[in-house]
C-alpha cells in the first residue's frame, strides 16, 4: 500500500509539471557497482539528490523499497541513478531445470515435472515440455518455484 501511494504521489507530481520544468528529487543510487544478475539489497543504496524534468522523472526509480529484492539486469555505477529497465524480479525458474508441474482444473489436480524452455519470475507467463510427453504447456510461475496450468 505504501508502494503504491509514493508511486501515485511521484506520478502526480510529474503530471503536474510543465513540460520542461524541473524538479529537485532525492532518488536511490547505488553506493558501489552492482553487476547483471546480483541481487540488491538495501546496504548497496545510498540517496542522492538530482534535478530532473517530468520525462527523466518517470524513468528512473524512486524508492528503495522498489529495488531491494531485484536483481540488475545490466551493471549500476555508483552515484548514478537507476532506470526502470535496469532491474528485474529474480528468476525462479531457469531454462532446462526441471520443475514441477501443477495442472489444477476443477477438483482435479496432477503433479508432474517439466523442462522449462524459457527463464521466469513470479507470475510471469512461460513454456515448458512436458517430459515424459514432450507435449510443449504454457503456465504461470508460482512463489514456490513451481508451474501451473489450468483453471483452478
Amino acid at each position: 500500500m505504501k508502494r503504491l501511494l509514493l508511486i501515485a504521489a511521484f506520478a502526480f507530481l510529474a503530471a503536474t509539471l510543465p513540460a520542461g520544468a524541473q524538479m529537485v528529487s532525492t532518488l536511490p543510487v547505488p553506493g558501489i557497482t552492482i553487476y547483471p544478475g546480483d541481487p540488491i539489497t538495501d546496504d548497496m543504496l545510498t540517496e542522492r539528490r538530482f534535478r530532473l524534468t517530468r520525462a527523466s522523472l518517470e524513468a528512473v526509480v524512486a524508492g528503495r523499497e522498489m529495488l531491494v529484492g531485484k536483481v540488475a539486469r545490466r551493471t549500476l555505477l555508483p552515484g548514478q541513478p537507476i532506470t526502470v529497465n535496469a532491474v528485474e524480479n529474480p528468476k525462479l525458474v531457469r531454462r532446462g531445470v526441471p520443475v514441477r508441474l501443477v495442472f489444477v482444473e476443477g477438483g482435479l489436480t496432477i503433479i508432474t515435472y517439466a523442462e522449462p524452455m524459457q527463464s521466469g519470475s513470479v507470475g510471469e507467463v512461460i513454456r515448458v515440455r512436458n517430459t515424459e510427453s514432450g507435449t510443449v504447456i504454457v503456465g504461470v510461475v508460482q512463489a514456490d518455484g513451481s508451474i501451473v496450468v489450468g483453471k483452478s
